[in-house]
């Protein structure tokens, strides 16, 4: 049985985080490998909600646990798909692991129901409303090469932008 690693998270601007992931055509192991790796690499972080490109692989799949700490929710989706969102709307703060330390409030439907397939292959659905609601919305935008800050103003946007590749910069120059 292979161990679980932690995977390295990629961050802005690296072009994965910008392409449309491929759909999982079949769940293997190596699938499941990497869905057990992507949840030690979440919890890990430590985050939320973490979607295949985020690790460098280009396939549809999330890992989220929205639920509190002693009351632990893992969810994990292969091939997720939003088939109805509601009118209402509804404002959180979000972050990201490939945007470290950089958060804005971001307005997205308040209720969605999503389409998916778990490590066995069964076709299920999901209604969501609140965290978890936002939480799916926002892996699934990386999935389909979106980023949080793709919902928010150009002004807070290019500010978050300068920001973390200042921080890049400098980590990268060795101060």
């Amino acid at each position: 049985m292979p161990t679980t690693s932690i995977m390295p998270i990629i961050k802005v601007p690296d072009p994965i985080l910008r392409q449309r992931a491929l759909p999982v055509s079949e769940i293997t192991d190596g699938t499941r490998q990497l869905i057990e790796n992507m949840v030690v690499t979440m919890y890990n972080a430590p985050g939320i909600g973490l979607a295949a490109p985020q690790v460098n692989i280009s396939q549809r799949i999330i890992v989220m646990d929205c639920g509190k700490k002693e009351e632990p929710n893992l969810i994990q989706m292969i091939n997720p798909e939003i088939t109805s969102i509601s009118e209402a709307r509804t404002v959180l703060e979000e972050g990201c692991l490939s945007i470290p330390d950089q958060t804005a409030d971001v307005e997205r439907p308040a209720e969605v129901k999503v389409q998916y397939l778990n490590q066995d292959g069964i076709s299920l659905s999901l209604n969501a409303t609140g965290l978890l609601a936002a939480c799916l919305q926002h892996e699934i935008d990386h999935l389909n090469g979106v980023l949080f800050i793709d919902h928010i103003s150009r002004l807070k946007r290019d500010i978050i932008l300068r920001r973390v590749m200042k921080e890049l910069r400098q980590s990268t120059s060795g101060n």
